[in-house]
């Protein structure tokens, strides 16, 4: 590597160290990660005719740094919509009946049924937006601060565990999938019962760690949602949770980034409350507080940032061939295993951003027609499991961790206490059911 190329990733692992360590520093991440994002390049743009060549490097380098801006706001778009999408059901009273159903004095009974819930729903959904509507309603069922921790980190585990079976579940999968290397009978067959044992395992573990009732909830003003009738709450509730699986089949009928089939739901849900907003009994209220021109200020703009940062800042190691090198030295080291390899990759995912690696993992791995690597072969598959369940091993190693970590105040070192080394022996144990189902069944 050359200095340069070291220089950057010091950067890089000196801001992800601030991010860690953001418990103890008392630093907010998004502010490490924005500066991370700017140094990286910064430093890049010192030579960047060392990684680009001809007669204007500088014009290509701000094309690449335009083109990884893009990408990440597609991310970033999702995320705002997904996140205003909820907000607006949560706010109208559309996750009521849901809340209800889910709710019980058991903190052991509770945990299981987020967990379960959030496995089954991430698979629908995705595990970001599912991750975003179980921490919303946990915050209204939880009031100690010890148990919301606990069963949010749970959150996290399930989110990723349900992703990673379903082709839809995770933006790796969808990769995967449209790259043609998995198929979606071949991933849920195959993939369901390791992902199921990677979720039940710590959740198992963890279920041991809380004991009691919880407390009676308290009633806050917000909860009480006076402006809309029952029907119009369902109405809000079906549109907008219909909307988010909607967003996979319209991206799959037209072809146009997931953003967007967000966007279409947001706008939806937008016109279908504003009509019921405007009827002749409403019209009379001068503030109504859950409109959602009201409500898009309460999106976290801390976690947009945050994801910006860290997405910007893992583009440039990707410009300057740090995770290629990465995946070459892991297909050296294993000696061509390929449940090491992924297995590593999947702990990897835990600290750098999963989308790259996988990429780079296609890009290193080309299919072939029959073994590991044709579609549907074990590569491919445990590559689909490791890069989505490996991302619990760290708070910040997967999309539904950040967002959890952000919603729910969760420092990265509370996460490691709670959950990390469960979340490890889920994942052993789920790449060990894939093993035996491979050998014994499929």
């Amino acid at each position: 590597m050359s200095t340069l190329t070291i220089l950057i990733v010091i950067v890089f692992l000196l801001g992800y160290t601030l991010i860690a360590l953001e418990g103890i520093t008392r630093v907010n991440k998004a502010a490490v990660a924005l500066l991370m994002f700017v140094l990286t390049w910064t430093v890049f743009m010192v030579n960047p005719g060392l990684y680009f060549e001809g007669t204007d490097p500088c014009s290509v380098a701000n094309g690449r740094i335009v083109h990884h801006l893009g990408e990440t706001a597609t991310t970033l778009f999702f995320l705002m919509g997904a996140m205003a999408v909820v907000e607006v059901v949560d706010r109208n009273g559309g996750f009521n009946f849901v809340r209800n159903m889910m709710r019980t004095r058991s903190k052991r009974s509770l945990l299981w049924r987020v967990a379960f819930l959030t496995f089954f729903l991430s698979a629908i959904l995705d595990n970001l937006t599912t991750s975003i509507v179980m921490v919303m309603l946990l915050r209204k069922l939880v009031q100690d601060r010890k148990d919301l921790v606990k069963i949010a980190c749970a959150i996290i585990v399930a989110a990723n565990a349900g992703g990673a079976f379903s082709p839809i579940g995770d933006v790796t999968t969808i990769m995967l999938w449209n790259q043609g290397v998995i198929t979606a009978g071949g991933v849920i067959k195959e993939l369901f019962l390791p992902s199921l044992v990677a979720m039940l395992v710590p959740v198992l573990m963890l279920h041991f760690s809380l004991k009691g009732e919880l407390d009676e909830p308290e009633v806050t003003a917000e909860d009480v949602i006076d402006e809309l009738n029952a029907h119009q709450r369902r109405t809000v509730f079906f549109m907008g949770v219909g909307g988010l699986i909607f967003v996979p089949i319209f991206h799959s009928l037209t072809d146009l980034p997931p953003f967007m089939g967000i966007l279409l739901v947001l706008g939806a849900l937008w016109l279908i409350t504003e009509l019921f907003y405007g009827t002749a009994r409403l019209k009379m209220r001068e503030n109504i507080r859950n409109r959602v021109s009201r409500l898009l200020g309460r999106i976290d703009m801390s976690t947009i940032m945050f994801f910006l940062g860290i997405l910007m800042a893992v583009g440039c190691l990707e410009e300057i061939g740090v995770l290629t090198l990465l995946g070459q030295w892991l297909d050296g080291v294993s000696g061509g295993n390929h449940y090491v390899i992924t297995g590593l990759i999947g702990a990897i995912s835990s600290i750098v951003d999963n989308v790259p690696l996988v990429a780079g993992c296609m890009g290193m791995y080309p299919p072939t027609p029959t073994g590991d690597m044709a579609v549907d072969g074990v590569f491919w598959q445990l590559l689909a499991y490791c890069a989505g369940v490996g991302g619990s091993l760290l708070i910040v190693g997967s999309a539904a961790g950040v967002v959890v970590m952000g919603m729910a105040k969760i420092g990265f070192g509370n996460y490691m206490k709670h959950m990390s080394l469960y979340a490890l022996v889920g994942y052993l144990a789920g790449m060990f059911c894939y093993f035996l189902l491979r050998t014994f069944v499929f």
